[in-house]
């Protein structure tokens, strides 16, 4: 790190909630729920599948909002789990950040951004891959200059996207219902599941879908006033979220009825084209042009605090920790991240390497929130500044949410086991960086403390 440079607190709670909701509103909520209705027998149960996950998630912000207000530093998660766990831990999750989590996903929906821009241009996709980095760099300098410059085009992009969605719900709403929408209930087979089976399967794909609360706390050292501001943003943003998901499902069913939401990879377009005719599809395609977008260069504003803190705390590359001089942003590190994600976009490899390690984010959100019942014991509520945000409902509701978390991670290498396997197996590769480094640390201390006891 630069000597006197620090980050710059830019970020308001307007800036910080946009943050959360950009970091949860990617290009899902436009496609995937018809996988949601196509593991549920009625409208209800979908609905109620999608409240509940957002009542899972709002839980997991809660916890964040508590360890974001007790450790408001750049990087966040690596953070908690460092200062509450071991320092492997915190370690091990910015590695796999870093090598698949991140820089898998910006991969993925770059190409997704550059797919549905090139139909509403009416191009031919032979350009996916160079529009997809050409839109990485493009956002990779922005953000190179400044959380400012990188959270202003994340709020116009976040309103964009919200916008978007609210005239399609709002729409959805005026156009003829589907008959017995609200009755239809699929007819059950010796092969259909059990409820309750049916409905742990179908929160996988939603709980997928609100991730992203997390984004916030990486940036908690360019919040202003962040014991307030981020527990604030954590919370509204989620529940904002949850209003969006909950409604934009509610008219995909009333629209489309439960067979029909199960039938279609695209529930957004066809909703769009029953409002709007032959634009609908146009629109659709914006808005998830704009979604992914606005995805992306949150992407690259906040993960790379990770991969800064990790550097600062000299157990990753040390140019990582050096701030911009003049614009006070950890340049490098966006740099490392967003040519890397344009190596995985080259390569095609993005979406096998993101399957290894999808599982890894509810690894690491149930032992995030594990750090919130480790502070309650090391960092009492009495010991804590007056006024600090504490997540209700403790022990029961991080307990709660712990156990969820164990459950989908299960669930996951249930599914596809191999994938699993091979993302562990990359995980598990970051033990032996971590301890190289660790040793430099250890020798570069121990050569210090000689130097200081030697006579001059």
């Amino acid at each position: 790190m630069v000597a006197g440079v620090t980050f710059r607190r830019a970020l308001g709670p307007f800036d910080a909630t946009m943050v959360v909701i950009g970091g949860i509103i990617g290009a899902g909520i436009f496609i995937s729920p018809y996988i949601v209705a196509q593991r549920l027998d009625t409208p209800l149960l979908v609905i109620g599948a999608w409240a509940m996950g957002g009542a899972i998630a709002l839980a997991g912000a809660f916890s964040y909002a508590e360890l974001g207000a007790l450790f408001p530093k750049a990087g966040g998660q690596y953070v908690y789990l460092r200062d509450g766990l071991h320092p492997l831990v915190g370690f091990l999750y910015g590695w796999a950040l870093l090598l698949v989590i991140e820089s898998g996903a910006i991969a993925a929906v770059a190409i997704t951004f550059a797919t549905y821009a090139l139909h509403m241009a009416g191009a031919s996709d032979a350009a996916r891959v160079p529009l997809a980095i050409a839109a990485l760099v493009v956002l990779s300098v922005v953000n190179y200059l400044g959380v400012k410059p990188g959270s202003r085009v994340l709020n116009v992009l976040v309103l964009l996207k919200v916008a978007a969605l609210a005239i399609l719900i709002g729409a959805g709403f005026l156009v003829a219902a589907h008959s017995t929408w609200l009755q239809e209930v699929r007819a059950a087979s010796a092969a259909t599941p059990s409820t309750i089976v049916a409905f742990g399967a179908a929160l996988v794909p939603i709980l997928f879908a609100y991730g992203g609360w997390q984004n916030a706390n990486y940036v908690a050292e360019e919040i202003e006033d962040p014991r307030r501001n981020l527990p604030l943003s954590l919370i509204a943003g989620t529940v904002a979220v949850i209003a969006i998901y909950v409604t934009a499902n509610l008219v995909y069913i009333r629209t489309l009825g439960l067979t029909g939401l199960a039938g279609t990879a695209t529930p957004a377009a066809d909703v769009a084209r029953r409002v709007f005719g032959a634009p609908g599809d146009l629109f659709v395609s914006a808005a998830i042009a704009i979604s992914t977008f606005g995805f992306l260069n949150l992407s690259i504003l906040a993960p790379t605090r990770v991969y800064y803190a990790m550097s600062a705390d000299r157990v990753f590359v040390p140019a990582l920790a050096r701030l911009h001089p003049r614009f006070q942003t950890p340049g490098l590190a966006i740099i490392v991240q967003s040519t890397w994600s344009c190596l995985l976009a080259l390569s095609g490899t993005y979406d096998r390497l993101l399957n290894y390690v999808v599982f890894a984010d509810w690894i690491f959100f149930g032992l995030t929130v594990a750090t919130v019942l480790v502070f309650r014991r090391t960092l009492p509520l009495d010991r804590r500044p007056p006024g600090t945000y504490r997540a209700p409902g403790y022990p029961i509701v991080p307990l709660l949410f712990c156990a969820i978390s164990a459950a989908i991670v299960l669930s996951v290498v249930r599914a596809d086991p191999v994938s699993a396997a091979r993302g562990a197996t990359l995980i598990a590769l970051g033990i032996p960086v971590y301890y190289w480094y660790a040793a430099i640390q250890s020798k570069d201390s121990k050569q210090k403390a000689k130097e200081s006891t030697e006579p001059l």
